[in-house]
């Protein structure tokens, strides 16, 4: 197989996948047997998982994004970040108040 570039493909979810330029068969991590011919996609997940996908569903399934387009993930997802408010620290509320008093 040819070394190329991942491209980012996208359905709900972000993966990144290269086509087969021939037959591959491996065992993954988790042991489970992949196996593709040339034209299937080896497919990588957010989690790191590999796996192959059929040449037909890949296509049915998946979208290709732009160049460029992860990084705008990202960034955007950084945006989202700093954008959220910090846990602020507990504070007893009653014991500021000088308007509440025990009965």
């Amino acid at each position: 197989m040819k070394s190329e570039e991942w491209k980012t493909y996208r359905t709900r979810f972000l993966v990144k996948a290269k086509q087969l330029g021939s037959s591959l068969s491996f065992v993954d991590s988790l042991g489970r047997q992949h196996s593709g011919r040339k034209g299937d996609y080896l497919v990588e997940s957010s989690e790191g998982l590999i796996s192959i996908a059929p040449k037909q569903i890949f296509e049915d399934i998946y979208v290709a994004m732009g160049m460029g387009a992860e990084d705008a993930v990202v960034r955007a997802a950084e945006v989202r970040r700093e954008g959220r408010k910090l846990p602020q620290p507990w504070r007893d509320r009653r014991a500021c108040s000088p308007r509440m008093s025990l009965m």
